[in-house]
């Protein structure tokens, strides 16, 4: 005898108030009331036969019974937004979403995202930024920028380009007062650095370039997105470590310049990846052939 389901409304009810252990914040995820929320609750127990919540001292818990019969309710709901998400994509077959970094869409994507518009105007394009890693199964997302070593396992990686480290500035820094010739005149210049990834960049760089590493720790200015830093370097306030595929254009283009000739070979680079699932759609294909060829400069 196949087992009747209990109510649609009961369940979701259930799962909001038990990850939030809270009827009123389960009330406002949902767009109803407390009221409505405790209902639903009362009803789905009925239905079950079981008691789910406990109230103690103002505060929720969880019955054992609610804490085993919950991860099958939340996957249950987990593949239905999943189910829903590749129906509704059926429908999308012309949107391309691209996930890459907020600093390298800025200064490396979006200038050269035109071409590929004017190549395939049927595309609509879409791009997101993130630092966190895309994950394919979960997100709505058909490809990734991400920088590393290529090994993802279930991810096709296409290589685009490494990166060299090495200072960058405007060029009125090469005049003045205090002109910036050798690796030694930084001391006069404020020093402008990236947090989190490239938070190490400047320490790298000035050891190779034998000066103290200690260098790095005077007065400067630390932003937390690479596209900052490379602006306040265009504005000359300071002197910001450059990578190449986020300064090339403004050194094509006269707004910034490499004082020196000394430069650091990264140890990773930027791929486009994708699930590693066979055929890829049109679209994808179409991407992937384009932006390979604009990282090696060649679109």
């Amino acid at each position: 005898m196949t087992a009747r389901l209990p109510s649609l409304n009961g369940l979701r009810a259930f799962e909001a108030a038990a990850r939030h252990l809270s009827f009123t914040l389960a009330a406002a995820e949902l767009n109803v009331t407390q009221t409505a929320i405790s209902h639903q609750i009362r009803r789905l127990e009925e239905e079950l036969g079981i008691r789910l919540f406990i109230r103690q001292n103002r505060a929720l818990a969880l019955t054992p019974d609610a804490r085993d019969y919950l991860p099958g309710v939340r996957a249950a709901f987990n593949d239905l937004r999943l189910a829903t998400d590749r129906l509704l994509r059926k429908d999308d077959d012309k949107a391309l979403t691209v996930s890459t970094l907020a600093s390298l869409a800025a200064k490396w994507l979006l200038p050269r995202l035109t071409d590929f518009q004017e190549a395939h105007p049927g595309i609509d394009v879409r791009i997101t930024t993130s630092t966190s890693l895309v994950d394919f199964q979960r997100d709505n997302v058909d490809a990734a920028i991400r920088y590393g070593r290529g090994q993802w396992p279930g991810l096709r990686a296409d290589w685009l380009m490494a990166d060299e480290l090495f200072p960058v500035c405007s060029p009125s820094l090469l005049r003045g007062d205090k002109p910036l010739r050798r690796p030694e005149d930084l001391r006069d210049h404020p020093l402008l650095h990236t947090s989190n990834a490239n938070s190490d960049d400047w320490r790298l760089w000035l050891t190779a370039a034998g000066l103290p590493a200690d260098l790095a720790k005077q007065p400067g200015i630390t932003f937390d997105m690479i596209f900052m830093t490379i602006q306040a370097a265009i504005d000359g306030i300071g002197v910001a470590m450059g990578r190449t595929s986020y300064v090339q254009d403004d050194i094509a283009k006269g707004r910034l310049v490499v004082p020196f000739k000394i430069a650091l070979p990264a140890d990773a680079g930027f791929y486009l990846v994708a699930p590693d699932g066979g055929r890829d759609a049109p679209k994808l294909a179409a991407f992937r052939q384009w932006v390979v060829a604009a990282a090696q400069n060649k679109a």
